[in-house]
Protein backbone atom coordinates (compact mmCIF):
# COMPACT_ATOMS: atom_id res chain seq x y z
CA UNK A 1 0.00 0.00 0.00
CA UNK A 2 1.30 3.70 -0.19
CA UNK A 3 2.93 5.65 2.21
CA UNK A 4 1.22 7.87 4.54
CA UNK A 5 -0.55 10.54 3.14
CA UNK A 6 -1.83 13.44 5.42
CA UNK A 7 -4.81 15.58 3.85
CA UNK A 8 -5.34 19.30 4.75
CA UNK A 9 -8.00 21.10 2.80
CA UNK A 10 -8.07 18.65 -0.12
CA UNK A 11 -4.36 18.69 -0.51
CA UNK A 12 -1.63 16.49 0.10
CA UNK A 13 1.49 17.99 2.25
CA UNK A 14 4.55 17.01 0.71
CA UNK A 15 8.12 17.30 2.04
CA UNK A 16 9.41 20.13 0.56
CA UNK A 17 6.17 22.14 2.44
CA UNK A 18 4.43 22.03 -1.17
CA UNK A 19 0.68 20.69 -1.68
CA UNK A 20 -0.69 18.61 -4.38
CA UNK A 21 -4.26 19.24 -4.58
CA UNK A 22 -5.88 15.81 -3.64
CA UNK A 23 -9.07 14.56 -6.41
CA UNK A 24 -12.70 15.42 -5.13
CA UNK A 25 -14.24 13.19 -2.85
CA UNK A 26 -15.92 10.57 -4.34
CA UNK A 27 -19.03 8.90 -2.48
CA UNK A 28 -18.50 5.56 -0.71
CA UNK A 29 -20.48 2.48 -1.00
CA UNK A 30 -21.18 0.26 2.10
CA UNK A 31 -18.75 -1.94 1.35
CA UNK A 32 -16.09 1.06 1.21
CA UNK A 33 -17.29 1.80 5.18
CA UNK A 34 -16.60 -1.54 5.99
CA UNK A 35 -13.27 -1.58 5.16
CA UNK A 36 -12.71 1.67 6.86
CA UNK A 37 -14.41 0.45 9.89
CA UNK A 38 -12.23 -3.08 9.60
CA UNK A 39 -9.25 -1.12 8.80
CA UNK A 40 -9.50 0.90 11.67
CA UNK A 41 -9.62 -1.66 14.29
CA UNK A 42 -6.73 -3.58 12.32
CA UNK A 43 -4.44 -1.39 10.47
CA UNK A 44 -2.56 -4.33 9.66
CA UNK A 45 -5.47 -6.33 8.01
CA UNK A 46 -4.04 -8.36 4.70
CA UNK A 47 -6.03 -7.58 1.66
CA UNK A 48 -7.17 -11.12 1.55
CA UNK A 49 -8.92 -11.17 5.57
CA UNK A 50 -10.44 -7.82 4.25
CA UNK A 51 -12.04 -9.13 0.81
CA UNK A 52 -12.91 -12.62 2.72
CA UNK A 53 -15.01 -9.68 5.33
CA UNK A 54 -16.50 -7.48 3.16
CA UNK A 55 -17.27 -10.78 0.43
CA UNK A 56 -15.03 -8.91 -2.87
CA UNK A 57 -12.40 -10.55 -4.39
CA UNK A 58 -8.78 -9.32 -3.22
CA UNK A 59 -7.93 -7.62 -6.38
CA UNK A 60 -11.19 -5.52 -5.70
CA UNK A 61 -10.42 -5.22 -2.59
CA UNK A 62 -7.19 -3.51 -3.30
CA UNK A 63 -8.30 -1.55 -5.74
CA UNK A 64 -10.77 -0.13 -3.52
CA UNK A 65 -8.27 0.29 -0.56
CA UNK A 66 -5.81 1.93 -3.06
CA UNK A 67 -8.16 4.60 -3.99
CA UNK A 68 -9.22 5.17 -0.44
CA UNK A 69 -5.73 5.91 -0.35
CA UNK A 70 -5.50 7.85 -3.78
CA UNK A 71 -8.45 9.98 -2.94
CA UNK A 72 -7.32 10.90 0.63
CA UNK A 73 -10.04 9.15 2.42
CA UNK A 74 -7.16 6.51 3.84
CA UNK A 75 -4.44 9.14 5.75
CA UNK A 76 -2.00 6.44 6.78
CA UNK A 77 -1.73 3.37 9.03
CA UNK A 78 -0.44 3.24 12.55
CA UNK A 79 -0.73 2.02 16.14
CA UNK A 80 -2.65 3.16 19.08
CA UNK A 81 0.01 4.10 21.40
CA UNK A 82 -0.43 3.69 25.64
CA UNK A 83 1.45 6.61 25.98
CA UNK A 84 1.99 6.19 29.63
CA UNK A 85 3.58 2.96 29.24
CA UNK A 86 5.38 4.91 25.91
CA UNK A 87 7.05 6.80 28.93
CA UNK A 88 5.09 9.93 28.27
CA UNK A 89 2.80 9.88 31.60
CA UNK A 90 2.31 13.70 31.26
CA UNK A 91 -1.02 14.48 28.59
CA UNK A 92 -2.12 18.25 28.32
CA UNK A 93 -4.38 19.50 26.55
CA UNK A 94 -3.06 23.46 25.56
CA UNK A 95 -5.31 26.06 24.06
CA UNK A 96 -3.25 28.84 22.18
CA UNK A 97 -4.22 32.47 21.43
CA UNK A 98 -2.89 33.32 18.18
CA UNK A 99 -2.37 36.42 16.20
CA UNK A 100 -5.07 36.67 13.29
CA UNK A 101 -3.62 34.85 10.11
CA UNK A 102 -0.88 33.28 11.59
CA UNK A 103 -2.20 29.65 12.00
CA UNK A 104 0.21 28.71 8.81
CA UNK A 105 3.23 29.80 10.24
CA UNK A 106 2.18 27.96 14.13
CA UNK A 107 1.51 25.48 12.84
CA UNK A 108 4.76 24.71 11.31
CA UNK A 109 6.24 25.85 14.72
CA UNK A 110 4.38 23.44 16.31
CA UNK A 111 4.90 20.46 14.11
CA UNK A 112 8.51 20.43 15.57
CA UNK A 113 7.38 20.37 19.22
CA UNK A 114 8.40 17.36 21.10
CA UNK A 115 5.50 15.34 21.95
CA UNK A 116 3.01 17.29 20.17
CA UNK A 117 0.31 14.85 19.27
CA UNK A 118 -2.65 16.58 17.33
CA UNK A 119 -3.51 20.27 16.81
CA UNK A 120 -6.75 21.96 15.44
CA UNK A 121 -7.56 25.41 14.26
CA UNK A 122 -10.59 26.13 16.18
CA UNK A 123 -13.23 28.84 16.76
CA UNK A 124 -14.26 30.34 19.84
CA UNK A 125 -12.46 31.87 23.14
CA UNK A 126 -9.05 30.36 21.37
CA UNK A 127 -7.77 29.92 18.04
CA UNK A 128 -5.57 26.71 18.30
CA UNK A 129 -6.23 23.44 20.32
CA UNK A 130 -2.85 21.29 20.96
CA UNK A 131 -2.74 18.01 22.46
CA UNK A 132 1.17 17.18 23.73
CA UNK A 133 2.46 14.26 25.39
CA UNK A 134 5.92 14.53 27.43
CA UNK A 135 7.43 12.25 29.92
CA UNK A 136 6.67 14.46 33.38
CA UNK A 137 5.15 17.82 34.87
CA UNK A 138 8.47 19.41 34.68
CA UNK A 139 9.55 18.47 30.68
CA UNK A 140 5.41 19.79 30.04
CA UNK A 141 6.30 22.80 31.67
CA UNK A 142 9.56 23.73 29.87
CA UNK A 143 7.29 22.91 27.06
CA UNK A 144 4.97 25.62 27.57
CA UNK A 145 6.64 28.10 29.04
CA UNK A 146 9.90 28.26 26.82
CA UNK A 147 8.90 26.48 23.97
CA UNK A 148 5.48 27.45 23.15
CA UNK A 149 5.49 31.18 24.65
CA UNK A 150 8.77 32.08 22.61
CA UNK A 151 7.16 31.98 19.57
CA UNK A 152 6.30 35.57 18.43
CA UNK A 153 2.50 34.53 16.92
CA UNK A 154 1.32 32.76 20.17
CA UNK A 155 -0.33 35.79 22.60
CA UNK A 156 -1.55 33.44 25.31
CA UNK A 157 -1.77 29.80 26.22
CA UNK A 158 -3.74 28.00 28.81
CA UNK A 159 -2.73 24.67 29.72
CA UNK A 160 -5.80 21.79 30.70
CA UNK A 161 -4.03 18.45 32.30
CA UNK A 162 -5.36 15.04 30.80
CA UNK A 163 -6.16 12.52 34.26
CA UNK A 164 -7.76 10.02 32.55
CA UNK A 165 -7.99 9.00 28.61
CA UNK A 166 -10.23 6.65 26.72
CA UNK A 167 -9.74 5.93 23.13
CA UNK A 168 -12.78 6.35 21.76
CA UNK A 169 -11.55 4.00 18.51
CA UNK A 170 -12.48 -0.08 18.37
CA UNK A 171 -9.74 -2.08 19.77
CA UNK A 172 -8.39 -4.22 17.11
Amino acid sequence: MAPERMADQGSEDLADGSAVPLPPPRPLDAIDRDILRMLQTDGRASIRSVAEHVHVSRANAYARINRLIEDGVIRGFGARVNHERAGQGASAYITLKIVQNSWRTVREQLKELPGAAHMALVSGDFDVLLLVHTPDNRTLRELVLTRLQSIPEVLSTRTLLVFEETDLEPEG
